[in-house]
């Protein structure tokens, strides 16, 4: 098994920064893929930022400019720096990652279990 465990959400002012992380642990080969979703009330998950083990980044356009994902592929952690931060980017936050956890098996998908970001006015 493998578990995603996301920390540093929490509540801050219109135009501060937070920094997300997520650790992944358990039975891993690989992980080709890590990235950030979130879940606003009332509306479906979406995808904010995935970095691929090839270094391949892709944004969100609610994201791009202020949000920055980085990995340590030693630590199998990933991150999420959120600068600028704006009322609309309240939302649970999720780290999801692509997970091979034998050579003889496919890759499979993990979610952490979310953590709650408030952006105040």
């Amino acid at each position: 098994q493998v578990q995603l465990v996301e920390s540093g959400g929490g509540l801050v002012q219109a135009g501060r920064s937070l920094r997300l992380s997520c650790a992944a642990s358990g039975r891993i080969v690989s992980i080709n893929r890590m990235g950030w979703y979130r879940q606003a009330p009332g509306k479906q998950r979406e995808s904010v930022a995935i970095e691929t083990s090839a270094g391949s980044i892709s944004y969100a356009d609610s994201a791009k400019g202020r949000f920055t994902i980085s990995r340590d592929n030693a630590q199998n952690t990933v991150y999420l720096q959120m600068n600028s931060l704006k009322p609309e980017d309240t939302a649970v936050y999720y780290c999801n990652a692509g997970v091979r956890s034998s050579w003889f098996e496919s890759s499979r998908d993990y979610w952490g279990q979310g953590t709650q970001v408030t952006v105040s006015e």
